[in-house]
């Protein structure tokens, strides 16, 4: 069974299935009235016509939810993914939870700034950018997930 997701969990670049299409959230707001049931007003996008559209939804209605999402910039040569099709038309491409990429390009980190969390962007060998800690180096191995395009360790 298709992953649900309710109104209370939307968020912004979201896709949902409604009326048989895949639609992408581009603005959504709850509101609660004094009067009545809260609900939650939403400005979608159809994948397949590029309508933009604005519709109402009571607070709580579910949707199946459509995992779609392009990480080509993480993706290296020869890489084994699957490919979401959406009325026999490729639509998506998904990656592992994790890859492991070199870094190219980064500044080198400046001794004795011991301050925690400060990141600075370093380019990985398929040309995505990410944020890494001070401490990684031109050649590192990294593990990144490309999902949410961010640093999880060292390889």
């Amino acid at each position: 069974m298709a992953d649900m997701v309710d109104t209370n969990s939307f968020k912004n670049g979201m896709h949902i299935e409604l009326d048989g299409k895949v639609w992408r959230i581009l603005e959504f707001q709850h509101v609660k009235p004094g009067k009545g049931g809260a609900f939650v007003r939403t400005k979608l996008k159809s994948l397949d016509a590029g309508a933009v559209v604005d519709r109402t939804f009571r607070a709580g209605e579910k949707f199946p939810r459509v995992d779609i999402e392009d990480e080509l910039a993480f993706m290296q040569p020869n890489a084994t993914v699957q490919v979401l099709a959406i009325n026999g038309k490729p639509s998506t491409v998904q990656l592992p939870a994790s890859v492991e990429l070199s870094v190219v390009e980064t500044e080198p980190g400046v001794k004795g700034d011991t301050v925690s969390n400060v990141t600075k962007p370093a380019t990985l060998e398929t040309g995505a950018v990410v944020q890494v800690p001070l401490f990684v180096n031109v050649g590192d191995r990294l593990k990144v997930d490309p999902k949410e395009k961010r640093y999880i360790s060292r390889a």
